[in-house]
């Protein structure tokens, strides 16, 4: 009997080791602590419940297909085996966001969790499960700011706080619901971060999430405070190494390899970890050595596997000079990633490469217009027309090109002499003479001293 109890609670154990996983981005780990629970209790409404969110987990991005199709095979084998048990309805309820379902409904499963955890006697009558409240706060933040209800969802995580006062993850939660609400409440979600290690001065995650803020507005100093407090609070959390490795790889190549291998030995044995090997290969001129790798890694893990395998094949061998092999897998790659893990720098690669091929700039300004309505940066926009501008401009286009310098300097909070010139350039290519007049002429009475006006 003792025996049996041990044996019980250490599976047990293996819930909260399965959630640090998930939180430290190992979702190999994850899957497999919370595996073996499942197969020693397959009945325990939790289990399943944090089973299915480790099917559900990516490394950016929302999962794919099968991976939704997996986790919701899961759950409503619990709810068929169990029943409508809180945990599964919040599991489901996740489910049905990232399949596009209608939220209302979506957020009656949430309301119905919520309604059975509700404690109806003792000190905590009327209040509901916090767990649970942060479960529901979870579905949304493990969500693209396109899917859920990010407002519902951070109320449900106010009254979860305001409950269980010990859980960071609470506020951590929270942080993350108000970021997908748009970058302007970047305050709100570092506030919530701030909340969390205060139930948890060492929680390297709300520190590290704290210095992603910090580096998306370019604040070296504070998001590098952030990332070392991180590793110094547990040096086994590896996303902070891997940050680092991505902000050094296009600075210094060296000192990204440092913390590369750092990534390596702290995070899962991943297919993902050798794809970045062949990455800094790549960054380090080694371009024959990436090549390999990344033909070692095709034919080993596959292109569902690494997606962005095409992407590294085009940048070797747009710096080997082969446009032709680098064209074809740039179209293999937009032909085949959706569009959620696809970064302003696959644009700007496209557009580069494309524009080597002539006849190719509507295919090149089509990506442009991707980019735009997926990168939220107002100089990165800025700069995307300007790619446009120039396209149309090689390809005498110049009606295209004005209509782009256009959109370009209307982003503009100063619009400078340079700029002025080259839309009365454009005007006078397009034969828009009186437009061009009325340019110059804004031109030189904002730089009265300037001749190009």
């Amino acid at each position: 009997m003792f025996t049996a109890m041990v044996a019980a609670q250490c599976l047990m154990a293996q819930i909260p080791v399965g959630i640090k996983y998930l939180n430290y981005e190992k979702n190999n780990s994850a899957k497999d602590a919370f595996q073996k629970a499942y197969d020693a209790n397959p009945k325990d409404p939790q289990t399943i419940y944090w089973l299915g969110q480790s099917l559900l987990a990516t490394d950016g991005g929302d999962p794919t297909k099968a991976q939704v199709l997996a986790a919701k095979a899961l759950y409503q084998k619990g709810l068929l085996d169990i029943g409508s048990d809180p945990w599964l309805l919040v599991g489901m309820g996740h489910v049905e966001i990232l399949e596009g379902g209608d939220i209302n409904s979506v957020k009656q499963k949430f309301e119905q969790a919520i309604t059975a955890t509700t404690e109806t006697k003792g000190k905590n009558k009327g209040k509901p499960n916090p767990a649970i409240l942060n479960a529901i706060g979870r579905s949304n933040a493990e969500v693209s700011s396109t899917l859920g209800d990010h407002v519902y969802a951070i109320d449900k995580l106010k009254q979860a706080a305001a409950i269980d006062l010990t859980d960071p993850d609470i506020y951590i939660n929270m942080g993350i619901n108000y970021l997908k609400l748009g970058g302007e409440n970047g305050g709100e979600a570092v506030k919530a971060y701030q909340e969390a290690l205060l139930r948890d001065p060492k929680n390297a995650r709300a520190m590290y999430r704290t210095g992603k803020i910090y580096q998306s507005q370019n604040n070296k100093d504070l998001f590098e405070l952030n990332f070392n407090n991180a590793i110094a609070a547990d040096p086994a959390f590896a996303p902070a190494y891997f940050a680092y490795y991505l902000y050094y790889a296009d600075r210094d190549v060296n000192k990204a390899k440092e913390y590369l291998d750092k990534f390596v030995a702290t995070a899962d044995k991943d297919p993902r970890t050798d794809f970045f090997l062949a990455d800094y290969l790549f960054r380090s001129g080694k371009n024959a050595e990436s090549l390999a790798k990344l033909k070692e890694l095709e034919v080993s893990a596959g292109l569902a596997a690494l997606p962005r395998l095409n992407i590294e094949y085009a940048l070797n061998y747009d710096r080997l000079v082969d446009s032709v092999q680098a064209k074809a897998n740039i179209e293999k790659f937009f032909a085949t990633v959706p569009a959620d893990k696809i970064v302003p720098a696959d644009y700007e690669l496209a557009v580069k490469v494309m524009s080597k091929f002539p006849g190719s700039e509507a295919q090149a300004v089509a990506y442009i217009q991707k980019a735009l309505q997926t990168d939220t940066a107002v100089a990165n926009k800025i700069s995307y027309m300007n790619m446009a501008a120039d396209l149309n401009a090689k390809a005498k286009n110049y009606a295209e090109q004005l209509n782009w310098l256009k959109q370009m300097t209307a982003l503009k909070k100063d619009i400078s002499n340079r700029d002025y010139f080259f839309l009365a350039d454009a005007d006078l290519r397009a034969k828009e003479y009186d437009e061009a007049m009325i340019i110059g002429d804004q031109d030189i009475d904002k730089y009265p001293g300037q001749l190009f006006g």
